[in-house]
């Protein structure tokens, strides 16, 4: 009934027909084409946060373009990981911490959403922090004043705003990463040079060389973009009336399969983009000038000034701003639809605060705990490092249990994963567990 490209146990839906329905998404317009994108689209930028920002101009100031292939090489397999999340959250009418609690072990659920509390509070801190930095360089005035006013927004907007609005609002706010397409095209960049990095992989085995890719790849596969995309995906099910879990209404199937597909890996595709050109943009001008150590993303923007002028200065620091507008609200949401679900909780950001008062009061207080990270004398750096061990802690395991998840009947019904989407899956586990090795050898 639904074919080899949707499920395993139905051989008769060819996939050009899929590919039809693909394309369909596409050529409805340009309405019908901004309808279709999404979780993947917000997912995908949101991973682009200040923190990876930092860690993508430290890349390029360190070693040039040298670890630009990692970004294209990462785009299939987080697409397909992501892609995977977001089947589970349609096809299921659950998040995976609803599924995982539903099927699967209670006391594993529970470590996961701990560690994932955990590292999602430092990496709001981290941006808060970095957001405030920016401004101050741009505007002058308390970067503490700063960081409390942006947080309060972030929270208001996202605990009183309807919900089709602050997807809209959501949507929009991923412009704010062209910031970095426009400081690449205003500096000198020798481009041939470029594409040949970017596509012909030059490993050095050295420590150095070696945990700045494990950074890199720890940028783009994080575990809360696993659990916002999924129950976004579920979410959006549940908030439109002409909409139902795709166990439950499996005539919905090749559309919206379709749409995930388009959205994730336009999504995931954009924002392995925009930090392509965030390392471009440090290695013609940092690491040209002999600039290589970078700690934060404010520290690049004001090294930028003197290189390469006021006005790529004042776009990265601004990018800066803008992209943190987007990830702290996705940030504090994923803790809440992982805690909310693995407790059985009514989540979701359209229901009103008065229907999903524990939620809400999660988001509000993960935002508040990163507003007080950012008061207390802490190195911005040291937190971002012990985020990325706890995401690196979390990101196997939970990988694990999605693949198993993705291709289990008692799941998913008829829509367990295609061979190709499989193997996709397993691979981008196994980078992924192979660089967390890495991480803890070369530390």
């Amino acid at each position: 009934m639904h074919g080899s490209e949707f499920g395993r146990d139905d051989k008769r839906a060819p996939l050009p027909l899929a590919r039809r329905d693909a394309r369909s998404v596409i050529r409805r317009g340009r309405r019908g084409w901004l309808r279709s994108l999404g979780p993947g689209l917000i997912t995908g930028a949101s991973s682009d946060d200040p923190g990876s920002i930092g860690t993508f101009a430290q890349v390029g100031a360190q070693f040039g373009y040298g670890l630009a292939w990692v970004l294209p090489l990462s785009w299939p397999l987080v697409a397909a990981i992501q892609e995977i999340s977001a089947r589970i959250g349609r096809v299921t009418g659950q998040g995976i911490a609803g599924n995982i609690e539903r099927h699967y072990s209670r006391p594993f659920l529970h470590a996961v959403v701990l560690l994932l509390l955990v590292a999602n509070s430092i990496n709001i801190g981290a941006d808060l922090g970095a957001m405030g930095a920016a401004l101050h360089l741009l505007v002058g005035g308390s970067a503490k004043l700063y960081v409390s006013g942006l947080a309060l927004s972030c929270a208001l907007l996202e605990v009183f705003s309807r919900y089709e609005r602050y997807v809209a609002i959501l949507k929009w706010s991923t412009l704010s990463l062209f910031a970095y397409v426009a400081t690449a095209l205003v500096v000198g960049v020798p481009w041939g040079r470029v594409v040949h990095d970017s596509f012909v992989p030059n490993l050095i085995w050295q420590k150095r060389y070696l945990v700045a890719l494990v950074a890199s790849l720890g940028t783009t596969i994080t575990p809360y973009c696993f659990f916002w995309q999924s129950s976004q995906e579920a979410e959006d099910a549940r908030v439109d009336p002409t909409a139902e879990p795709l166990r439950d209404a499996p005539q919905q199937a090749r559309v919206e399969i379709a749409r995930m597909r388009y959205d994730t890996y336009l999504g995931m595709g954009f924002s392995n983009l925009i930090s392509l050109f965030i390392v471009i943009t440090a290695a013609a001008t940092l690491n040209a000038h002999g600039i290589t150590d970078i700690q934060t993303s404010a520290q690049a923007a004001e090294a930028l000034r003197p290189i390469a002028g006021t006005f790529t200065f004042a776009v990265f620091a601004a990018g800066i701003v803008g992209t943190g507008m987007l990830a702290v609200p996705v940030l504090a949401a994923s803790s809440a639809y992982a805690l909310g679900e693995a407790l059985g909780w009514a989540t979701g950001l359209g229901r009103s605060p008065r229907e999903a008062k524990a939620f809400y009061g999660t988001i509000a207080i993960s935002t508040v705990i990163g507003v007080g990270i950012t008061f207390v004398d802490i190195d911005p750096i040291k937190a971002l490092f012990w985020a990325a061990v706890l995401n690196g802690v979390i990101a196997v395991p939970l990988m694990v249990m999605i693949m198993i998840m993705a291709m289990e009947p008692r799941v998913m019904g008829a829509f367990t994963l295609p061979r190709t989407l499989r193997a996709m899956g397993w691979l981008g586990t196994g980078v992924m567990a192979a660089a967390v090795a890495a991480m803890v050898l070369a530390g």
